[in-house]
């Protein structure tokens, strides 16, 4: 396996174990795979839950600029809720993980698609 491939089955494993969803592989890895290099980077392949300004970016840069959503208090609610879920306790909450729910939380696997 390749390490692009060790890292979906462990982005799938804390889907399952933590955040208690099935995933579905086909689009976790092509969310994975969206990331680019930076599931490869200890720095940035995770998201700081209690960093105001990473959670920023996120909604920035991701919900906004790739799903294409509309700026509103909605988009900071999701994200939250997607921290709560993984656990805010959790001290790595990989990148990929948060995007990917934030996908399924906004149905908007077709951008994947």
């Amino acid at each position: 396996m390749s390490k692009r491939d060790d890292l979906i089955a462990k982005y799938a494993e804390d889907l399952t174990n933590k955040c208690k969803m099935t995933p579905e592989m086909a689009l976790l890895t092509k969310v994975t795979i969206g990331c680019g290099p930076a599931i490869y980077n200890a720095d940035s392949s995770t998201v700081a839950g209690s960093d105001a300004s990473e959670l920023e970016t996120v909604k920035n840069n991701f919900l906004i600029k790739k799903l294409g959503l509309s700026d509103s208090p909605a988009l900071m609610e999701a994200i939250n809720a997607v921290i709560d879920t993984y656990g805010r306790s959790e001290r790595n909450k990989y990148r990929a993980v948060v995007y990917y729910m934030l996908v399924k939380h906004f149905g908007k696997e077709a951008v994947y698609g």
